[in-house]
């Protein structure tokens, strides 16, 4: 991923097909500059007046579909799946609120007073949690209801099926690579499993479980499974949450394979996994997880194996942290959802760009810095923190947290690795500083 002169997202989008090459290379700058400054407004991002105006003339354009922009990043994105074995497709949905806002098209979220959009993305992560992008996304507004309260349209469950359908449909053009895809308790619905089924299981799927469900006995799959015999533990440290420190976890774990009755289809055959905390501090609830995956898993390390791909689910949600936060969609004043949706296409690129740099510096410290930064944006890091550019070529993780300090990463001991805050915070800085020396240049 090594940066050019004209910016990573020259090499991101390459072979982007707009119908215009004057689209496409409008595409690509603009995807640039949001990454570069990912919290400034449209105007604030671009590069004076008449590159904003051609930044809403691209985002007004009907004939633009946001689909259309982000397909060479889905391209990419399966490129980079395909040099792993495995990979954990995530899905999840999140509310895009822009109450108080004009934009036509716009619908109800969780409740009738706050109107958004829903954005249910498909994000591509390796065992090690390195983001590798954005491999499918719906956005939605929701229908009025009508008199019977019920709404038009395919329902909204539909997105989870979906999801794993174009799971299924990439899986044969990655041979060598084993997808899986996980999700949250949304995700429990039977169809989905029978899909799966029907299907031939193209990708594993790991699901947390939602629903108590009654098996062919008329037992309960919760208390058959928690009547089971301890199989091992595992130790982790839960990461912070607003509101909540990081703190140690020790789960039981217990296990069980099952036949869930699934009407025509018959039974189909699921393990169910129980992690229990014990020992949880006073007055804090213990972290219980269910979950359930067609994979045939008994042994510990099997088990074990699966809690890790459910906990790299948390991947999800600092992209969405990233782009609700570090990119402030929900501040992005356009009149129209359409207009909204092609904006969105490009900062889902920026969100996981930011994430994926934050990750790499933890996973791949020692990388050559030249691989994912120009050679101005690394001589901007070491000049604004008045560091010396060392004799070797810089490592990433060295030049990231440079980049994190000036996004306020203080660096100190106990500190741990920077956020993606303090780098998207940071990376604005740099920028600034590689334009002006290669303005000094010219």
């Amino acid at each position: 991923m090594k940066a050019k002169s004209a910016g990573w997202g020259h090499e991101e989008l390459e072979g982007l097909d707009l119908g215009d090459a004057r689209r496409n290379e409008r595409a690509k700058t603009l995807v640039t500059r949001f990454a570069a400054n990912p919290t400034a407004s449209i105007p604030g991002a671009c590069n004076g007046w008449a590159e904003t105006m051609g930044a809403y003339r691209f985002l007004e354009n009907e004939e633009i579909e946001w689909r259309g922009i982000l397909e060479p990043h889905w391209q990419r994105t399966q490129q980079r799946m395909g040099e792993h074995e495995v990979v954990l497709c995530l899905q999840d949905s999140t509310e895009l609120d822009f109450n108080g806002q004009e934009i036509e098209g716009l619908g109800e979220l969780n409740y009738e007073a706050r109107r958004g959009i829903y954005l249910h993305p498909t994000y591509a992560v390796t065992p090690n949690r390195e983001p590798l992008g954005v491999l499918d996304a719906w956005m939605w507004a929701r229908s009025e209801r009508d008199e019977a309260g019920r709404r038009a349209g395919p329902k909204e469950s539909l997105r989870w099926i979906e999801g794993y359908e174009r799971i299924a449909e990439i899986a044969p053009h990655l041979p060598h690579t084993r997808l899986v895809y996980v999700a949250d308790r949304e995700a429990d619905i039977l169809a989905l499993m029978r899909c799966a089924h029907e299907l031939g299981t193209p990708a594993d799927w790991l699901i947390r479980a939602k629903h108590d469900r009654s098996l062919a006995g008329g037992e309960k799959l919760w208390q058959t499974v928690a009547a089971g015999e301890v199989v091992g533990e595992i130790q982790f440290t839960l990461a912070a949450r607003p509101g909540q420190k990081a703190r140690p976890v020790m789960q039981e774990i217990r296990a069980q394979r099952v036949d869930l009755p699934a009407g025509k289809a018959g039974a189909i055959g699921v393990t169910c996994l129980m992690a229990r905390e014990i020992d949880a501090p006073k007055g804090v609830k213990p972290v219980e997880w269910r979950l359930l995956t067609n994979r045939q898993a008994t042994e510990l390390p099997q088990l074990l194996t699966l809690i890790d791909w459910y906990r790299a689910r948390w991947e999800i949600e600092i992209f969405f942290n990233v782009l609700k936060n570090g990119c402030r969609v929900e501040a992005l004043q356009l009149s129209v959802v359409d207009r909204l949706e092609r904006a969105l296409a490009l900062f889902m690129i920026v969100a996981w760009r930011i994430a994926h740099l934050m990750r790499m510096g933890r996973t791949c410290p020692d990388l050559d810095a030249a691989l994912f930064f120009d050679p101005d944006e690394i001589r901007g890091a070491y000049l604004l923190t008045k560091k010396r550019v060392p004799d070797r070529p810089p490592r990433l993780n060295e030049v990231l947290r440079l980049i994190a300090q000036l996004g306020g990463f203080l660096g100190r001991k106990g500190d741990g690795e920077p956020g993606v805050k303090t780098i998207w915070t940071g990376l604005q800085q740099i920028t600034i500083a590689a334009q002006i020396l290669q303005a000094l240049r010219e």
